[in-house]
């Protein structure tokens, strides 16, 4: 499981690197992030793409989050927000 802790410490701060601006759309991908990625994937000696590979956990973790925030917002509070407590959701 050596990869997923890789894989983890590489993603930590990525969503708020610093200096980094949000932008909207496709043309917003900050292309250092990316290679930032890339460089940090290889150097630990992670697979790009393939089964177990970065690509792959980069798409379900982006998945997973979008998920959680349709639910988020669908339920109108946060998972395993008390407020959501005895509401039979």
């Amino acid at each position: 499981m050596m990869e997923v802790h890789l894989m983890t410490d590489m993603l930590s701060g990525v969503e708020n690197a610093e200096g980094s601006k949000p932008e909207t759309g496709w043309d917003g991908l900050d292309g250092q992030l990316v290679e930032r990625l890339v460089s940090r994937a290889r150097a630990g000696g992670l697979k790009l793409t393939g089964e177990g590979g970065v690509l792959q956990q980069v798409t379900k973790r982006m998945l997973e989050s979008a998920v959680d925030g349709e639910i988020t917002d669908h339920w109108g509070y946060d998972k395993h927000d008390p407020a959501g407590r005895g509401t039979g959701n």
